[in-house]
């Protein structure tokens, strides 16, 4: 699916991590896959208010807590940078949507990183 969306089709997310050799591309590559799968069930379903977003955003959270394993297998780790890399593009997502009232950390209350 296409994303409509201009914002969040044109944005290059994990952008931070994909210029630190800390984290491995490939692995940086299913995080932003996450992102995007992200935005297509938001255009899908179109969640009516925050609690919609939220049980959306929290899902995408989850797919991030089993690709720790994997960063962890490459030798890498979701540490604070990629926290912080990953939490604003959660709420980039979400404001491009319309929901700049977001709060970032119920965007990703479900971590474990």
């Amino acid at each position: 699916m296409a994303l409509t969306n201009r914002q969040v089709a044109g944005h290059g997310f994990l952008r931070q991590m994909y210029a630190d050799a800390y984290f491995p591309d490939h692995v940086v590559d299913k995080g932003r896959a996450i992102l995007l799968r992200l935005c297509e069930r938001i255009e899908a379903e179109r969640p009516a208010d925050l609690a919609a977003l939220y049980e959306l955003t929290r899902a995408a959270t989850d797919e991030f807590n089993l690709l720790e394993a994997e960063f962890e297998a490459a030798g890498s780790e979701i540490e604070t940078v990629a926290r912080e890399v990953i939490a604003e593009d959660f709420w980039r997502v979400a404001s491009a949507y319309g929901f700049s009232d977001a709060d970032v950390e119920e965007l990703i209350a479900t971590r474990d990183w």
